[in-house]
């Protein structure tokens, strides 16, 4: 019997947060362990009268190529993606597969030949989300391994991640747009900032927006959501900042992560487990040692790391910050193979300024501001 849950995403994801119309053309891609998810979303896109092509993706294939290809075959582009996301309307993708950690043995280089295989398609699906033609939304199907990884049981791991996407409600889309009317206010709020200073433990950090856009993340483009993010202006990033989670990059576990950054570009990275890998993927191109993206987490339903970066950069109290390519719906214009997220908790005594001017502390942000802008 269908998760009634999994059938209220399915039908979320297809007519809230894609808004899919008759006669677009829909990508839908998982892997093997999700096929209930899809079958729920494909069902809901037909009958929203579009047309469907989906992929089913495995784990012990892609572990397979990884460990037997050349350095020179996994750069090889992939040339299916590069065709579908230069022509669908939407992109429809679950995580969640069998073993969060199939690629954990994999050389620091071989992730970062793989990396640079993916370029070709990371450069459409930038530009084209950038532009407004491709509309992506991707989420989680949760399974034992992510159960696990999360320290759950898989019961427990499916009440959070419905959970966290309010999907126990009975409307959740009218839960969405007040959470997207509360984040709006400190959207305007940013949008009249030129700089940001982040302090916390072992972090003081200033990153220059001016110019630049930030955005509702609200369901849309990531579900479940709860974040407000822009595009830093590529070289005015000077500091240090030290991230308190693990990073997952493709089930590589790296932590400690400490970088130090001056006119944008990291200049130092340490960390306590994973450098090799942290140092292979900073090298990966011209601008994977420069940063993408920095935002603030806004969902209060999350609370602790699940090693899970589409619930653990939420996680309401944190900011986070990735390196890597950047987003041109927010003005960035910093285009690399890689887009690796990292966090920074907020929660004790961790301090934000905008202008000079205090507007979160303590991993929450100070209402009185708004007040003050009348927002």
């Amino acid at each position: 019997m269908t998760d009634p849950r999994l059938s209220k995403l399915a039908k979320l994801l297809v007519n809230y947060s894609t808004a899919v119309k008759p006669g677009e053309y829909v990508f839908v891609r998982c892997d093997e362990m999700a096929l209930p998810w899809m079958k729920e979303v494909v069902k809901e896109v037909v009958k929203a009268g579009a047309h469907v092509e989906y992929q089913m993706v495995s784990e012990d294939v892609a572990e397979i190529m990884m460990k037997h290809s050349s350095e020179e075959q996994l750069k090889e582009q992939n040339h299916l993606l590069t065709s579908v996301l230069s022509k669908a309307d939407v992109w429809l993708t679950a995580w969640g597969g069998r073993n969060t950690r199939s690629l954990s043995n994999i050389p620091g280089e071989k992730m970062k030949a793989s990396a640079q295989g993916a370029s070709g398609w990371r450069k459409i699906y930038s530009t084209r989300m950038g532009d407004g033609s491709l509309r992506w939304c991707g989420t989680q199907f949760p399974t034992q391994s992510e159960a696990q990884e999360a320290s759950m049981s898989l019961s427990d791991y499916e009440d959070f991640v419905y959970g966290a996407g309010l999907l126990n409600y009975d409307d959740p889309v009218a839960e969405w747009k007040r959470i997207s009317a509360e984040q709006e206010r400190w959207v305007k709020y940013l949008d009249m900032k030129k700089e940001l200073h982040f302090i916390s433990e072992g972090t003081d950090i200033k990153v220059k927006v001016e110019g630049r856009k930030w955005i509702n993340c609200d369901g849309r483009a990531n579900f479940p959501d709860g974040e407000i993010f822009t595009s830093p202006v590529e070289d005015a990033i000077d500091g240090h900042i030290t991230f308190s989670f693990p990073s997952i990059y493709m089930g590589q576990e790296v932590q400690g992560i400490r970088l130090e950054v001056a006119k944008g570009k990291v200049v130092k990275a340490e960390a306590e487990v994973g450098e090799e890998l942290l140092k292979s993927l900073l090298a990966t191109d011209e601008f994977s040692s420069y940063f993408g993206e920095v935002a603030i987490g806004t969902n209060y339903g999350i609370k602790n790391c699940t090693k899970n970066i589409l619930f653990d950069e939420k996680i309401g109290g944190t900011i986070h910050m990735a390196i890597g390519d950047s987003m041109p719906e927010a003005g960035g214009k910093n285009r690399s193979a890689v887009h690796w997220d990292m966090i920074c908790d907020m929660r004790n005594g961790g301090r934000i300024l905008a202008d000079g001017e205090l507007f979160y502390e303590n991993g929450n942000f100070i209402e009185a501001v708004l007040q003050k802008y009348g927002l």
